[in-house]
């Protein structure tokens, strides 16, 4: 690809449901599970990871991941393997990213990613439990 590491760009985020992969999403609750304020919820296609109501990382529905990365750490991130940044509706989307299934397929590799995203989310003020409508 031409131009600046900032020119890649990752594939869009709300293409096409589908299921996403199981393994995959068992390895991040392998490096999860003993996180507190951790849980779980399907979105973007995928079953995402988050801290105190804050989505860190996502198992994706086309394969690999969606991670939340600081910003300060996004050229770094751009350098790795399978990594790009993500695309929701057509927009770049600072601070999130996308790896493609390769770029977490090592063990160190994906929990480096979760971290990142766990860090993130963690920095964030705690989101309030929305009120289930009647």
């Amino acid at each position: 690809m031409g131009g600046s590491p900032r020119s890649r760009v990752g594939p869009g985020c709300h293409d096409v449901p589908v299921a996403y992969e199981e393994d995959l999403a068992e390895r991040v609750r392998a490096l999860t599970g003993g996180e507190p304020d951790v849980s779980e919820k399907t979105m973007f296609g995928g079953l995402a990871t988050l801290v105190n109501g804050n989505m860190a990382v996502a198992a994706r529905g086309k394969g690999g991941l969606l991670v939340r990365v600081p910003t300060d750490e996004e050229d770094a991130a751009l350098a790795e393997p399978g990594a790009a940044l993500a695309v929701m509706q057509g927009k770049p989307m600072n601070g999130w990213f996308t790896v493609d299934a390769a770029g977490c397929e090592a063990d160190d590799d994906l929990a480096r990613w979760v971290a990142r995203g766990l860090s993130v989310a963690r920095s964030l003020p705690a989101k309030k439990p929305k009120k289930p409508k009647k």
